[in-house]
């Protein structure tokens, strides 16, 4: 099936880092699947962005084929989105270069991610390091989307997207692409460890109590709910009541994102009530919501031939998108054809 020219397509990616957890779960897959009922919506496994940084060539391989297993069993439907790996579309590698050369280094020098991943070592990071934030620029317009996902710390890499736009738009005089437009997300966006309410939920964390897995079984999610730090105070029956309490607030919005409320709502049902009360009725939820998925994608991460099919046709149609665009692309600015 090929995707026409749409003005409501959204695109997102996300990288493949394997162990996908609970925080990748509410932080973005559960959006995905709502948007894919409402949206036409280009889910992209951003493999190229992966490699900005050392890495295990055989690990990254193999969390591609996991990261789409998660995304199947999470509910992403491609017959209804398109899905696949950046790297298998040309379109990016070629669009990028373009784009780098209509972006200025002043932009990307005030991109605030490149200093927080290189660190005290700026000149010993990787060109693709500091240069990334255009080639997210050109996933996005590469597919003139209209709307992409953000969170906080991505808003910055979109309004570049948006000046990149727009500058090659004036430069070239045409209006190829279409300035994106931010989707902000919903509840428990941002999950916090369990172990750590103030420390994002992170598989890089040595402890595995931290995180909830999506591989995880129902008594494995069971036990880290049941043991997840908390305090002795009773929850309040206003969110007004969590601050200062980072666990507390944070098991309030795991619940209000699983259950598709607030944490208002949460609160009034519990408020007034301990964390005996209220971490078995989480873990009742987490169980219901968690545990078909993982079974799932326990299942679908073993059969590696279908999810490279998977790929490989989802590929197929981003190209089918992606081809005309970078067409345009490349005779605005003045390339012979092919």
């Amino acid at each position: 099936m090929t995707v026409t020219d749409s003005s409501n397509r959204v695109f997102s990616g996300i990288q493949p880092t394997g162990d996908l957890h609970l925080g990748n779960y509410l932080g973005a897959l559960i959006n995905w699947v709502r948007m894919q009922e409402t949206h036409e919506c280009i889910f992209c496994i951003v493999d190229m962005h992966a490699i900005t940084m050392t890495h295990d060539p055989r690990a990254l391989a193999k969390a591609t084929r996991e990261l789409t297993a998660g995304l199947i069993a999470s509910g992403i439907d491609t017959d209804k989105a398109v899905l696949f790996h950046q790297s298998a579309v040309p379109m990016h590698a070629q669009l990028a270069w373009i784009l780098n050369c209509v972006a200025r280094v002043g932009w990307l020098d005030r991109m605030t991610q490149f200093k927080d991943k290189s660190g005290k070592d700026k000149e010993g990071a990787s060109v693709g390091l500091y240069a990334y934030p255009v080639l997210q620029a050109a996933d996005i317009l590469g597919y003139k989307a209209t709307h992409v996902p953000v969170g906080e710390d991505q808003k910055q890499h979109l309004e570049l997207a948006r000046d990149i736009a727009e500058r090659f738009n004036r430069t070239f005089g045409e209006e190829l692409f279409p300035l994106p437009e931010p989707m902000i997300q919903g509840a428990a966006t941002r999950v916090m460890s369990l172990r750590d309410g103030t420390a994002k939920m992170s598989k890089s964390d040595a402890s595995e109590m931290s995180r909830i897995n999506l591989a995880d079984d129902a008594d494995t999610i069971t036990r880290k709910i049941k043991k997840a730090k908390t305090d002795a105070d009773a929850l309040p029956s206003e969110p007004a009541g969590l601050a200062g309490r980072p666990e507390a607030a944070n098991l309030v919005n795991i619940y209000a994102a699983l259950s598709g409320s607030d944490a208002p709502t949460v609160l009034r049902d519990f408020g007034g009530q301990g964390f005996g009360v209220f971490k078995p009725a989480l873990a009742d939820l987490a169980v219901e919501k968690l545990a078909p998925i993982a079974a799932r994608f326990r299942e679908l991460k073993g059969d590696r031939t279908m999810l490279d099919g998977i790929l490989h046709q989802g590929a197929e149609r981003a190209n089918a998108i992606a081809e005309p665009i970078l067409k345009d692309a490349k005779r605005a600015v003045g390339f012979l054809k092919a």
